[in-house]
């Protein structure tokens, strides 16, 4: 427990503090104008407002604390250090995830677009983030039918092409790889790309307007038609936007909603007085936040990854340290930004608005999530019941097999907990002893292995986590042949008791039982079955992935590794400049030189011993 003695050192100066419990776990950061007062407000006889800072105070032994210039730069450390230790009594954006956001690549002479979940101070233009997968999608395909950008991965200038592709011929990219468009027109296309994601569709449409009028002065009336399209596309879009606010303002709206220990965040995006987009975040804590908290918790995350701050936040209510806030805005957007809580007028009405579609998303996320719970709960009680368990399956493990022709063969395992993926346990194997296409000693090894470290891990006390964690159930992608050597495997090990194993075949769905000479045949629309299709499914998945980027990293040792010279240094050198070995091929004799690290002598060696290697496939094909 902190003691009085240790709280008396705390500096009467702004900063951030770090609660640990016994274990050296962080407990909870914030951030203080004052570290002294904030700190000694937590062990007062009335303690904290907020009840999970409440229930938290008991398990502080010690504090750590870090003196900042300013109230503002303690905001931006404070960020930082939630998203890296991810305390457990912190309110945060739930599974913290990098959400999608679309990435025009600005810095390139022709650019494209992209999805990407992190931003990067490489020059580019961000956009979002987007919460909804479906949405994203949807944003994407506009953008393709509203503007001929190019898709390919051509370096503009230096790869020689031959012709353009087929979206060049379909009037869906300019074809810059063959020159058939200069960088000032391709250019212009993208401003207004940036234009339609900011929300500004107006002058995009008044543009197309015009190029359709004047095409059909020129009586090309396919240029025309296909203007036409474009601008009833972007039409659609625009009657969907609605004009919140006449003065034409920038500003972000937020909505928040609390109940039962979880809090939804509602955001309205308004660009030139227009309503372009909403998102949602459900933010997650040990007890019931409190709405200031949240809100204050909410901005700071939020904001840190945004890749654009409008001049005005509209909130529902007051947060500590506004000001502060306010002004760590100001230097992210480097311009001022205000925090206000209308009290009246078209604001406030706004910010009401967002608040009942904040409630009425909490509200659907819960019951959803109940819909979830109770359709888990069923499938795993006609596990039992089909299988003739004496409980519920808490951990079901699956194991695959991914190789090609027996080469560079990988085993993989999925874990479900209560029913539910739990990524975090997923493992994968490289296959050592078994040698050729032999799926079955291959799932021996990788079965046997896990197993073995496990019992292994339980010795050495580890129970509960990892490899000692055993599982109720344990199932194989295959049929009978995969189930028996499974068994047999099991059965050698000594001291193990085996769990319930069984094997799920792919094409008619058939479930193989140790003991049983048929199969198990359950109704396609089974929740059990759906549940170890889904785990089957999941591991399949890990697999083939595991074995696509062990079969990549292949490709580039077996051509990079085998030239004299090239040590792991200059390979990734070269990789890192080119971005693959297919481009680094592609090089010329001078690009190649002029890699950091490489000599004239050493690009030579690429430059030959690639095309060297080229011609050998070439020809080795043939045959």
């Amino acid at each position: 427990m902190v003691g009085e003695a240790e709280l008396r050192l705390l500096p009467a100066k702004p900063g951030v503090y770090l609660m640990r419990d016994a274990g050296g776990e962080v407990l909870y950061i914030g951030k203080a104008r004052s570290l002294r007062h904030r700190v000694r407000s937590y062990f007062q006889e009335s303690g904290p407002v907020d009840p999970r800072l409440r229930a938290m105070v008991g398990q502080i032994e010690r504090l750590e604390f870090i003196v900042t210039d300013s109230e503002v730069e303690a905001l931006a450390l404070e960020a930082n250090l939630v998203k890296e230790h991810r305390p457990k009594y912190n309110v945060k954006l739930r599974d913290d995830k990098q959400y999608p956001l679309l990435k025009i690549t600005w810095n390139e002479e022709y650019p494209q677009l992209a999805v990407v979940r992190r931003i990067k101070d490489d020059g580019a233009r961000y956009f979002g983030p987007y919460t909804d997968a479906g949405a994203l999608r949807e944003t994407i395909r506009l953008l393709r039918r509203l503007f001929p950008l190019r898709t390919c991965k051509h370096r503009i200038g230096v790869d020689r092409v031959a012709r353009p592709c087929l979206n060049h011929d379909i009037g869906r990219c300019l074809a810059p790889c063959v020159g058939a468009v200069d960088k000032e027109t391709y250019r212009a296309m993208i401003e207004q790309v940036c234009l339609f994601l900011e929300g500004r569709p107006e002058p995009l449409a008044r543009d197309l307007r015009r190029q359709m009028e004047e095409a059909a002065a020129r009586l090309d009336f396919e240029r025309a038609a296909v203007l036409r399209d474009r601008l009833m596309d972007l039409s659609k879009v625009m009657e969907r936007q609605k004009v919140v606010s006449p003065a034409g303002e920038d500003l972000d709206v937020l909505g928040l909603a609390v109940a039962a220990g979880e809090a939804l965040v509602q955001v309205f995006r308004v660009r030139g007085g227009k309503l372009i987009d909403r998102e949602h975040f459900l933010l997650a804590g040990e007890a019931e936040p409190d709405l200031a908290g949240s809100l204050a918790a909410f901005l700071t995350q939020y904001y840190a990854e945004a890749p654009r701050i409008p001049p005005e936040i509209l909130l529902p209510a007051p947060i500590e340290e506004q000001e502060a806030v306010a002004a760590w805005l100001a230097q992210r957007r480097g311009g001022k930004v205000v925090l206000a809580v209308p009290r009246r007028g078209a604001k406030k009405d706004l910010v009401t608005m967002a608040m009942e579609n904040a409630a009425l998303l909490l509200e659907q996320e819960r019951v959803r999530r109940s819909y979830d719970e109770g359709r888990v709960l069923q499938a795993l009680a006609g596990l039992t019941e089909v299988l003739g368990l004496s409980a519920p399956p808490r951990r079901m493990e699956a194991f695959d097999i991914s190789n090609l022709h027996g080469q560079e063969a990988v085993a993989s395992m999925a874990v479900f907990l209560d029913g539910r993926p739990a990524p975090d346990e997923y493992r994968r194997f490289r296959i050592r002893t078994v040698e050729g296409p032999n799926d079955f000693a291959m799932l021996a090894e990788a079965v046997g292995r896990r197993f073995r470290r496990g019992l292994a891990e339980r010795t050495e006390g580890k129970v509960g986590r990892g490899f000692a964690d055993l599982p109720d159930l344990l199932l194989i992608d295959g049929g009978k042949g995969q189930l028996h050597a499974v068994l047999d495997e099991l059965a050698k090990i000594q001291g193990l008791v085996p769990p319930f194993t069984l094997a799920l075949a792919k094409e008619e769905e058939e479930i193989y039982l140790p003991g049983r000479s048929e199969p198990l045949v359950l109704p396609h629309d089974a929740p059990a079955l759906h549940l170890l299709q889904r785990l089957r499914d999941e591991v399949h998945r890990f697999a083939v992935t595991y074995h696509r980027s062990i079969r990549a990293k292949g490709t580039r040792r077996s051509l990079l590794d085998e030239i004299p010279g090239i040590g792991p240094r200059r390979k990734q050198a070269l990789l890192r400049h080119f971005g693959s070995v297919r481009r680094i091929m592609a090089a010329s004799l001078e690009e190649l030189a002029a890699v950091e690290g490489m000599t004239r002598a050493a690009a030579e060696a690429v430059y030959f011993g690639l095309r060297g290697a080229e011609t050998g496939l070439e020809s080795g094909d043939r045959d």
